[in-house]
């Protein structure tokens, strides 16, 4: 086992010697420069930064600071649920809860549990063992509400406090803070019409849905007025079929766009132009870049080879770009470096992009030279 992970570890190394060597620059001179390597097998100072990324790469998990250093480093035991501000370890049918912080300091305790947490938008919820069931924990480990759906929850997303929810039998579901149901929308369209992804925007305002199968459909909503108004479809678009699973969805760029899993590849949807367009890939998508801010968008795509991609996609700024073809697409592709790792991490903060594999995490700095 040691012999392996050194093995995994070398490899990854090269490929980091590989990445800082062809770095190169992109459109508006942006450059990626090497800034740091970790490894998971290794002890490091204790980071006291308030701002850091949570990282789960194969048996490991924990929290780094921008200079590499941990607050946690720590094998899984258990199932984890790793929020940005506080994770959780849960056996398969928990009778309490920990949510713990970065620093591994008890929050909450929660007893009694019927569920599995999930933790958003700085709150903590309970998601029932029929996954039919929502409720939220208040900091001194007391159920604040629950609500009860009909299907199965399928998708889940939380900001500026709300709750969005998908669930099997097809229909979204907005609550708010209290626990009331202030919104709910029935997608149709398709011969199966369960929710395989949802997205909210930070304030609220916009909705992102992927539903259906047979066929599957890509869904924008926004609101009416301001807070308390309805919710209305518009823009839809039908996608090609081929998954039964959920699907990576979510706002990037300062919410001004939307990204989504196809099959074969990503969509990139322009929030202002209501336009997407369709980038192919490689592999399936494993791990993405969750802000894509500054135009630039990182993913990790993996095959069953164990083969690795780590790909960067310069965003179009012209709000009315088209492409006219797979080679157009290709060409917002600024870089490809493939690695060999059964698990993967990518992270970003700010400039700050933070990829992982093997046994190690590396750190690369966004420049405009």
């Amino acid at each position: 086992m040691k012999i392996k992970k050194i093995r995994m570890l070398v490899i990854f190394l090269l490929f980091i010697v590989y990445f800082f060597l062809a770095a190169r620059p992109v459109p508006l001179e942006t450059v990626l420069t090497s800034a740091w390597v970790s490894s998971l097998d290794i002890e490091s100072l204790p980071s006291t930064e308030e701002h850091l990324i949570p990282f789960t790469l194969g048996s490991r998990f924990g929290y780094v600071d921008k200079m590499g250093r941990f607050s946690i480093n720590k094998a899984k035991e258990n199932n984890i649920y790793l929020g940005e501000n506080s994770w959780a370890e849960y056996e398969a049918q928990p009778v309490s809860i920990q949510i713990k912080n970065p620093y591994d300091m008890t929050l909450v305790n929660i007893e009694n549990t019927s569920g599995y947490p999930i933790l958003l938008d700085n709150r903590i919820f309970i998601i029932g063992n029929e996954q039919n069931a929502l409720s939220e924990i208040d900091l001194s480990g007391n159920v604040l509400w629950t609500y009860e759906y009909g299907a199965p929850i399928t998708c889940i997303d939380a900001a500026a406090g709300l709750v969005l929810t998908g669930s099997l039998d097809g229909i979204i579901e907005i609550i708010d803070s209290t626990g009331k149901r202030i919104f709910n929308f029935e997608p149709g369209g398709s011969k199966y019409g369960i929710i395989l992804g949802c997205a909210i925007s930070a304030n609220g305002s916009r909705l992102a849905v992927i539903c259906g199968v047979d066929q599957m459909r890509f869904l924008f909503l926004e609101r009416s007025g301001t807070v308390g108004g309805e919710y209305r479809v518009v823009h839809h678009e039908y996608l090609d079929s081929g998954f039964r699973r959920p699907v990576r969805i979510l706002f990037i760029d300062q919410d001004s766009r939307i990204i989504y899993e196809q099959p074969g590849g990503l969509s990139c949807f322009n929030i202002r132009s209501r336009h997407a367009f369709f980038i192919p890939l490689n592999g399936n998508i494993t791990a993405v870049d969750s802000l894509g801010s500054g135009g630039v968008f990182f993913l990790i795509t993996s095959d069953s080879r164990r083969r690795n991609e780590l790909v960067g996609i310069k965003l179009p700024e012209d709000r009315r770009f088209v492409l006219f073809g797979n080679d157009d697409a290709h060409r917002l592709i600024f870089l490809r470096a493939s690695f060999y790792s059964d698990d993967v991490f990518l992270g970003r903060t700010g400039s700050k992009l933070i990829a992982g594999g093997g046994s190690a995490l590396i750190s690369f700095d966004l420049e405009e030279k």
